[in-house]
């Protein structure tokens, strides 16, 4: 079984950061500690995100565990470390074909039947989310609260990442309820390798 991070960092590409700003900003979670990071493009621009996940890779090399978000195709083509796919993507079994065994495989889950389902797939850890409202959907499924997280550590025992609305003010009682890791994008723009420093120090 794989073991993640506390602290799941998500690189959010999608409102058009530039590839010397992501870079930088890649920079300054790696500085933190971060041993992983998700690389994350909404756009759907596959030309760009694949210039900017190869910049990523090169840039950092080995020293960070990266994972794609969605395109399995965009993983293999970036070298990255494993993908991450959601309830409207390619099914795990498939992307499993796509990826190697090698490769980490997650998968985002929303309520207990979805989580279920995913538990009996090759998926490495699942996602269950959005645990507090968030802003980095357009339409983000319902809120399943700190209840959601407990009930899930109850359906898997693979690894759990926690995601949606989660700050340094709420982390520490997301782990609480059941999560192995927190998976955050917003309250780490700002000041991100002192942002991803205080994480740490909250879920020691």
């Amino acid at each position: 079984m794989i073991s993640l991070p506390r602290l799941y960092a998500i690189i959010d590409s999608s409102a058009g950061m530039s590839t010397q700003d992501l870079l930088a900003y890649a920079d300054e979670l790696a500085a933190a500690g971060c041993p992983l990071l998700q690389y994350r493009n909404k756009s759907g621009n596959a030309r760009v995100m694949l210039e900017q996940a190869r910049a990523v890779k090169k840039h950092l090399g080995d020293s960070v565990r990266l994972i794609m978000n969605d395109r399995s195709d965009l993983c293999l083509a970036a070298k990255f470390d494993g993908v991450h796919v959601g309830q409207e993507d390619l099914s795990p079994e498939s992307v499993c074909k796509i990826i190697g065994p090698e490769r980490w495989l997650g998968v985002s889950t929303h309520n207990p039947e979805q989580l279920n389902e995913a538990d009996r797939t090759p998926a490495d850890y699942l996602a269950i989310g959005p645990v507090f409202a968030t802003s980095s959907k357009e339409r983000p499924d319902p809120v399943v609260g700190l209840e959601g997280v407990s009930r899930a550590r109850q359906l898997t025992r693979k690894p759990l990442v926690a995601i949606g609305g989660i700050t340094r003010a709420n982390a520490a009682s997301v782990i609480e309820a059941g999560a192995d890791s927190v998976a955050v994008i917003s309250d780490l723009l700002r000041e991100p390798r002192k942002s991803a420093e205080e994480f740490f120090r909250i879920l020691r």
